[in-house]
């Protein structure tokens, strides 16, 4: 059952754009010239985190968009014991949040260069549309 749980995230998040490897997430922006947006989530727990993935990030306007300009790197720290990630992902997620999250902050939302820089972060969500969170990554980024 947990082989063909994972299976199916990993699909699911491969036909997102989604990745979990940070470190092939900033080798394939820089060989695509991307930006990477890094998101912390606890997606079976935190609600705004369950929300702003459904109605952002899984809206065709933010896929449009991602798929042209973004490399897509999602942390995840679900809760309950159904939901558990992989040892070796819950590990890589942690060292992500000790870099990136060291206040456990979700969800967070980070815009960084293909170095892993920050550029920007969104605290939180702030209920806005996927053409204003765009719209927010276009004026701090120039894309």
């Amino acid at each position: 059952m947990k082989t063909i749980l994972l299976i199916s995230s990993i699909w699911l998040l491969a036909a997102t754009g989604w990745m979990t490897d940070f470190v092939k997430a900033t080798e394939r922006a820089h060989e695509e010239k991307k930006l990477i947006l890094l998101n912390f989530s606890g997606s079976d727990w935190c609600g705004p985190c369950i929300k702003m993935k459904r109605e952002v990030f899984e809206s065709a306007a933010f896929d449009a968009f991602a798929g042209d300009n973004l490399v897509l790197v999602r942390a995840d720290f679900p809760r309950l014991k159904k939901n558990q990630l992989e040892k070796v992902q819950k590990e890589h997620n942690e060292a992500l949040a000790e870099r990136y999250n060291p206040k456990g902050r979700f969800p967070l939302t980070l815009l960084l260069d293909e170095n892993g820089k920050v550029i920007h972060e969104w605290d939180g969500y702030s209920t806005q549309t996927p053409e204003a969170f765009i719209n927010s990554i276009k004026s701090v980024s120039g894309i």
